[in-house]
């Protein structure tokens, strides 16, 4: 064999060892990929739930997690975001402080070729994928919980999530279209407590004091609003003349209606929307066929069943 051939044997042999390194590289990226995930507010307790649950199951399965907690900034998830892109992550998971606001961080991601996986919140920029459960529903249900307990008459308040929020913005309308079928049923005041404890609180004592003696029960965005209003309540003690129900299933929440202190709560199931979310992201990245919508079902828990259903 000649100088020149011996050459080309050897180069091809170099390119084909590196190919193979190449390929092999690919397939350990796909079997242990690296995903964003982008969160809300870690510091409301289900959204903690849900990243503990996206968290602990990736693990399990092998998949490196890089943790983001929005802290209820649009701005710093946009900022977080494009930090991800950056670090060519194979897939991001967003719980979107807003949809409006989030949506060109959507499609920035889209336009780079990562796949976007929203979970519990929506974007009006379509995603990939998203998980979560049917807001609406949420807002049905706790009206409907609410005419039952009060014979179908009353005046009501409702306490909002953030404004834009898509959870914020289907509760309402939920509740609102619910609320058409139960005309005695009247809305005297609403606005947001920003899903804050505190601000629910002291929300609830501001309205005690304006509708006095009219407020015949209350429909609290979240369980932490529901803690909150459910603290001022006892404080004034009507806790148990006005009944309570929030919404996401929370331990402290779940533990107030097991000892027949708040009236109830709509459990949003943190750890099926978290593993969902994660198995998707995994079946885009690996070009697998998958759903572009799963929705996990919302469940009311009442002093009747929170033993059966609260530890879910």
């Amino acid at each position: 064999m000649n100088g020149l051939k011996k050459l080309f044997v050897f180069g091809l042999c170099v390119g084909l060892t590196q190919m193979s390194s190449a390929f092999a590289a690919d397939g350990a990226a796909k079997k242990n990929p690296t995903i964003g995930v982008v969160m809300n507010n870690l510091s409301t307790e289900y959204t903690a739930n849900l990243a503990e649950a996206i968290e602990s199951y990736a693990k399990g399965l092998g998949v490196k997690i890089i943790m983001n907690d929005g802290m209820g900034s649009a701005d710093k998830q946009t900022s977080q975001i494009e930090t991800l892109i950056a670090q060519k992550v194979a897939a991001v998971i967003l719980q979107p402080i807003e949809a409006e606001a989030m949506s060109p961080s959507v499609k920035k991601l889209q336009a780079a070729g990562v796949p976007i996986v929203n979970v519990n919140s929506i974007t009006t920029a379509q995603p990939d994928a998203y998980v979560g459960s049917r807001d609406e529903e949420a807002g049905s249900i706790a009206i409907s919980y609410l005419a039952q307990k009060l014979g179908d008459k009353g005046d009501i308040v409702m306490m909002h999530g953030h404004p834009g929020q898509s959870a914020e913005v289907q509760r309402t309308d939920g509740a609102k279209e619910e609320l058409k079928k139960h005309p005695n049923l009247k809305l005297i005041a609403e606005q947001t407590a920003e899903w804050n404890r505190n601000q629910a609180m002291n929300l609830m004592q501001n309205w005690l004091s304006a509708h006095q003696g009219k407020i015949a029960g209350v429909f609290a965005q979240n369980d932490e609003m529901a803690m909150g209003a459910l603290k001022a309540l006892e404080n004034a003690g009507l806790a148990k003349k006005i009944p309570v129900v929030g919404v996401d299933g929370i331990k402290d929440a779940i533990a107030a209606v097991a000892k027949g202190r708040l009236d109830a709560t709509i459990l949003q199931d943190a750890k099926g929307q978290g593993q969902s979310s994660v198995d998707i992201a995994l079946k885009i990245i690996n070009k697998e066929k998958h759903d572009a919508n799963v929705y996990v079902p919302f469940t009311l828990i009442t002093k009747e069943n929170v033993a059966s259903v609260g530890g879910k």
